[in-house]
């Protein structure tokens, strides 16, 4: 329900804060007054297209804040959870406009999209005007009100789970025959390159291995002469070695007088020895080692061309091929045990179909005959709004199986005759700007409670209606009231009398520094008050007591009811 609206210098409101109240409301005043400005206040609250011009004369922005209060199991609570908005009992709405056009939105002080504020204060008001009710032209609408009139709600969202269930399987299914037809196309392929791959054997990180092998031994000749030249160089200071053994020897049969004196020179002497023996065991290692074989370097060099042939061949790196022999056998093993899988897959899309059209055709058969009792009661609530001559019909058109979509195999319309003897058509064709207000209310008089937002704006719904007709719109306002919030803007009287709480709307001279500046105002009227607005409703200009017992007997005759 919403609680409260403040405006801050939209058009010629400065400062407005209104409470509003539960129940029926009524904001009258004088044409040119500014309840359209208050109406364009709150569809920029309820994110609507902002517009530079909203902004008052001398301002850089304005803003409009709504606050609603929600029960506890509120519906919007889904809306708000899934955009991690994380809200109490209250909701609070802001809209800001600034002057070069550019609008920012807020729920509860967290910055919102325009889009989402849309979105969830949608499911809080609704605005209904002459000219403002192009949701009712859309025949999914049509049917979403057939749903809540008929209690389809959850069985409509349960065809939509079965259509989206069945939707996917039937793409599931086309994609696994599109795979298996090519696959069947490429099975002769499959299998040369599969065996190819199975006689090459790849192994992950060979390349690198055999590159390294392959420059290795490409030097190992040129590494090998050097090698045998150092070991040459080694041997033939062979003599060298056998004379310092020779020396060696002797001076380790010196005296033992010059022992001492001839200790270091052994030492130096055999660490020689020591030194030459490790260096001609390493020459001799390393010659083994680069031993020089043209057959291994044949054989190298050919395994390394062809695992990069056949990486260039699939167009992968050679590190990839282990990968594509798999996916190559998947493939394959597709063909083979790919039929299975069809067939299981086949079998789930046909059972999905056959759920789908069981609950397709069982709301079908609800919803035809809940458009039955529907047109009857809207029609029941026409001819006391003076559209007594009008014809209402809630069309349920059944489709072709082809046609079928998430809401079933209907095509719900509303369609409608003003006049005996005419051709019926959509409501939004056929009914003028008035009409169609009083439609919606008769609409929303039989749906109250089980369909729509819990606040509901009527501007203008009494246009070019008096007396009688006037009076029963009031009646189904305040019917309307006692199931939801109504707020109504309104010319006629006998729909005033009836409201809890009268609004009245006025526009004022006032000084200021830059001199008189016109501002809209809104009082909230006492008894006296009240009975003054409705007099001057009904008289004009001029009050009479004439008018003012009219007056007395109006809001008198609407307690009393």
């Amino acid at each position: 329900m919403l609680s409260a609206i403040s405006i801050r210098d939209i058009v010629l409101i400065d400062r407005l804060d209104l409470t509003i109240e539960p129940g029926l409301t009524a904001l009258t005043g004088e044409t040119g007054a500014g309840k359209s400005i208050v109406l364009d206040a709150l569809g920029l609250a309820l994110g609507a297209r902002g517009d530079g011009s909203l902004v008052r004369e001398g301002a850089v922005q304005g803003s409009v804040v709504a606050s609603f209060d929600l029960g506890p199991c509120h519906p919007i609570f889904t809306i708000l959870d899934e955009n991690g908005l994380d809200i109490d009992l209250t909701l609070i709405v802001r809209r800001i406009q600034s002057k070069d056009g550019r609008t920012r939105a807020f729920i509860n002080d967290q910055p919102v999209s325009a889009a989402l504020l849309r979105k969830v204060t949608a499911a809080m008001v609704e605005i209904h005007g002459q000219h403002d009710d192009r949701a009712l032209i859309e025949p999914a609408t049509h049917m979403r009100l057939l749903d809540a009139f008929c209690s389809n709600t959850e069985q409509a969202a349960d065809v939509a789970r079965c259509w989206n269930k069945w939707v996917t399987l039937k793409s599931e299914l086309e994609e696994f025959q599109a795979e298996i037809v090519q696959a069947k196309q490429d099975e002769e392929y499959l299998r040369h390159c599969l065996d190819e791959l199975r006689v090459l054997a790849p192994e992950t990180g060979e390349e690198d291995r055999l590159h390294g092998e392959r420059q290795l031994m490409m030097h190992a000749e040129k590494y090998a002469g050097e090698i045998k030249e150092a070991a040459a160089s080694l041997e033939a200071n062979g003599s060298q070695k056998s004379r310092i053994s020779a020396a060696l020897r002797k001076l380790e049969r010196a005296g033992s007088e010059v022992q001492p004196l001839m200790a270091p020179i052994v030492e130096a002497l055999d660490k020689v020895l020591v030194a030459l023996d490790e260096a001609q065991g390493v020459v001799a290692t390393s010659q083994r080692e680069f031993e020089f074989d043209p057959q291994v370097l044949s054989d190298t060099e050919e395994r390394l061309f062809a695992l990069r042939g056949c990486a260039r061949k699939h167009n992968v790196q050679v590190d990839g091929l282990q990968a594509l022999m798999a996916q190559f056998e998947a493939q394959l093993n597709e063909v083979v045990s790919g039929q299975a899988r069809l067939s299981k897959l086949s079998r789930q899309c046909d059972e999905a179909g056959e759920a789908y059209f069981t609950r397709a055709r069982a709301i079908s058969s609800a919803r035809q005959t809940g458009a039955v009792k529907l047109g009857k009661k809207i029609e029941a609530e026409l001819p006391p709004l003076k559209l007594e001559k009008a014809t209402f019909l809630v069309a349920v058109d059944i489709l072709p199986d082809d046609r079928a979509g998430p809401s079933g195999l209907d095509r719900v319309e509303f369609i409608i005759a003003t006049n005996p003897g005419s051709s019926p058509g959509p409501l939004a064709k056929i009914a003028s700007g008035g009409e169609l207000s009083r439609f919606i209310l008769a609409l929303k008089v039989v749906l109250a409670g089980v369909e729509g937002a819990p606040t509901l704006v009527f501007d203008e719904i009494d246009a070019a209606v008096g007396g009688a007709t006037a009076d029963a719109i009031g009646v189904r306002l305040d019917h309307l009231s006692k199931q939801m919030q109504v707020i109504t803007i309104t010319h006629s009287p006998q729909v005033a009398a009836r409201a809890g709480v009268h609004l009245k709307i006025f526009k004022s001279i006032e000084m200021t520094e830059q001199g008189e500046r016109a501002v809209t105002r809104i009082d909230t009227l006492t008894q006296n008050e009240r009975l003054e607005e409705v007099a001057r409703m009904l008289s004009g200009a001029e009050v009479t007591q004439e008018a003012r017992a009219a007056a007395r007997q109006l809001i008198n005759g609407s307690s009393a009811q």
